[in-house]
């Protein structure tokens, strides 16, 4: 079996130094928050080129605290792609304000900035774009747009550790930045883990009181805040692999090159796959690097008519594959209360009705990538000799 990401062969590669840095935690017994957080907040900062990171519990943590900290209160509205993990929007709804849907670029997977004006309203305070899969969502239209309307722009950057838009890290650019360390991202902890990164003091302070109880001082309390501290062990399990993130996403690009040169001709048999255009039918839709974006493929998604059958196919040939994201956020059942339909948001729809995800993590094996695509090819090739019949 071809597993869909590998995380005991990242940790073979890197167990000495990990064991040792978990062994300084034990042995100051300092496990939550402490030094070791310190200095992988101090030495992430550094990396994204910001001035401070502020370590929390889970990227939901860390989007749910940003817009706090922005003064997003109950009653206003953030505007936040309708293709994107729940946990975008829940996080906006559990800080007291409402999501605001808007639809996905159909060849970036992320927010569509042509969409975003239409959503505004008098209630909106914020946007999140999302840097979905690992490519960075097209940053200077909406900062234009936040700017007209003098909005915060809070960027998610948990599927996005290292990709840059134009050059600069995203993950920094905006008010206020949120980041999650799930074990299988491009910068995993061992358990949950999060951050937000902030070029402003005030946003900093406040994150850092909300994450601890609204205190700064131990049984003084300025504020009610929540329980959201990042754990000691987990800050020095990623300031190891942080030394190894730029390596693991030249790996990643390398990987994706592979499988673009082998799943070329995978499609209609007419020409090859798709490169973004959304009515290819029933050839395989490539991800695409937009010319403004470093990809750095947290995830390597693909576009299929036949996705559902793609995905069992692969199964069957010893593939494990993922569906990101099956069902868009306006549709799941706890946001029925906001009224959305079927057909609200169609680029976001066919999306979640098309994309698979393949086998993407820097330990894949050539021999890996060359099976994974046989297989999409063998697929492939058995619907368009099926259509000739």
């Amino acid at each position: 079996m071809i597993p869909f990401v590998d995380l005991q062969a990242q940790y073979r590669s890197i167990k000495l130094e990990v064991d040792e840095a978990i062994g300084r935690v034990v042995e100051s017994a300092a496990f939550i928050l402490g030094r070791e957080v310190e200095a992988f907040e101090a030495a992430f900062a550094e990396y994204l080129g910001a001035r401070f990171c502020v370590g929390v519990s889970s990227g939901t943590a860390a989007v749910q605290l940003a817009v706090t900290a922005c003064g997003v209160t109950a009653g206003d509205e953030v505007l936040v792609p309708a293709n994107t993990f729940f946990a975008t929007a829940e996080a906006v709804s559990t800080a007291g304000a409402t999501p605001v849907f808007v639809d996905a670029d159909p060849v970036s997977y992320t927010i569509d900035p042509t969409k975003i004006e239409a959503a505004i309203t008098p209630r909106t305070r914020a946007i999140i774009p999302v840097h979905l899969y690992g490519q960075s969502a097209d940053l200077d239209p909406i900062f234009e747009i936040a700017a007209r309307h003098n909005l915060s722009v809070i960027e998610d950057a948990a599927q996005a550790h290292g990709s840059l838009y134009k050059g600069r890290r995203v993950g920094a650019l905006g008010r206020a930045n949120c980041f999650s360390f799930y074990p299988g991202k491009n910068l995993g902890a061992y358990g949950e883990g999060g951050a937000v990164v902030t070029d402003d003091a005030e946003v900093a302070r406040r994150v850092r009181l909300l994450r601890d109880h609204g205190s700064e001082q131990k049984y003084r309390h300025d504020i009610i805040g929540y329980n959201f501290r990042l754990e000691g062990i987990q800050g020095a399990v990623l300031n190891v692999k942080l030394k190894h993130l730029d390596n693991w996403n030249e790996l990643r690009r390398a990987h994706a090159a592979r499988y673009h040169e082998l799943l070329s001709a995978a499609g209609d048999g007419e020409g090859g796959a798709g490169k973004g255009d959304s009515d290819n039918g029933g050839a395989l839709m490539l991800p695409q690097e937009l010319p403004y974006a470093r990809h750095i493929y947290h995830l390597y998604v693909v576009q299929s008519d036949e996705r559902d059958a793609l995905q069992q196919h692969l199964a069957a040939a010893g593939v494990q594959t993922g569906v990101h994201y099956p069902v868009p956020v306006h549709l799941q059942p706890a946001y029925a209360s906001l009224g959305h339909r079927a057909g609200d948001y169609p680029e976001a729809e066919r999306q979640a009705a098309r994309v698979l995800s393949l086998p993407m993590f820097p330990e894949l094996t050539a021999a890996q990538i060359e099976r994974v695509a046989e297989a999409v090819r063998s697929f492939a090739g058995s619907q368009l000799s099926a259509a000739r019949v």
